[in-house]
């Protein structure tokens, strides 16, 4: 691959593209290898030591491309893992954070939500972010998402749009009814961004934040390529590559696409 000083740019499959286009549209000379560890989906479900051991073998497989700078565009290790991960690279090392200072701010109510997986939800580590940005954690609802992320990387976004829709507002029902004062909800994976408007349709008085744009403006003025991207993607018997490439046509996505075969490292 003839990429000059790429962003890495990577996650457990679909989810962190949004990132790489964020990117491309704000570096256009920037180039960026965009990596699908579908292999690994999801993050979410893995214990500590099995997300640490995932992490290391995907930063030192980057790290043979020469990048200068990686992005790991996911929440729960971003979260959960990030101190020690930074120790594992010699290049800058960005995460993905919940805009929770964003949502607080804009909330009328003073209730908001943070969506993500099970294992960060739960997580200490989000518990203290949490505490850092506010003296009422209380008025922070923790919400496991984890059903919404599964229907962004199996593609029923995509190919089953009214099923996806009826399975958001049944989603969407249980956490109003639980948590009824929320107006500000962070889409604290990667892959829910993808599910933006269908949480729009079923909430239109809530307010969703995507914290993928904040993350691109932390990353300075790149280094000038030919603006080329190239996908890497792993695969397993669940979430086969080919269902990944159908998910980037539908979404008029045009990348050459590598298929990386296990293990890689």
């Amino acid at each position: 691959m003839s990429l000059v000083r790429p962003i890495a740019v990577f996650d457990a499959g679909i989810g962190s593209y949004a990132i790489v286009d964020l990117i491309r549209r704000r570096l256009p000379k920037q180039d960026i290898l965009y990596f699908a560890d579908r292999a690994s989906f999801p993050y979410g479900r893995k214990s500590r030591h099995e997300l640490l051991t995932v992490m290391d073998r995907t930063i030192r497989f980057l790290s043979q491309h020469e990048p200068s700078a990686i992005i790991v565009a996911s929440n729960v290790p971003s979260i959960t893992v990030m101190d020690e991960l930074k120790s594992m690279v010699e290049v800058p090392l960005f995460g993905v954070l919940p805009p929770l200072a964003d949502a607080l701010s804009q909330s009328q109510t003073g209730k908001v939500g943070i969506m993500g997986v099970q294992s960060m939800v739960e997580s200490p580590q989000l518990r203290q972010f949490v505490g850092k940005h506010t003296s009422d954690p209380d008025a922070v609802a923790l919400i496991n998402a984890s059903p919404m992320v599964d229907l962004v990387e199996n593609g029923d976004f995509l190919f089953d749009p009214a099923g996806t829709q009826r399975k958001v507002d049944v989603f969407l029902r249980d956490v109003f009814l639980d948590h009824p004062d929320i107006d500000v909800l962070t889409l604290s994976s990667t892959h829910l961004p993808w599910l933006r408007s269908y949480f729009e349709n079923g909430r239109p008085s809530c307010r969703f934040l995507d914290p993928a744009d904040a993350i691109v403006q932390t990353i300075g003025a790149g280094t000038s390529g030919s603006g080329m991207t190239t996908a890497l993607v792993t695969e397993s018997p669940e979430y086969p590559a080919d269902a990944f490439r159908a998910m980037l046509a539908k979404l008029q996505i045009d990348i050459p696409i590598r298929i990386v075969p296990p293990p890689f490292q």
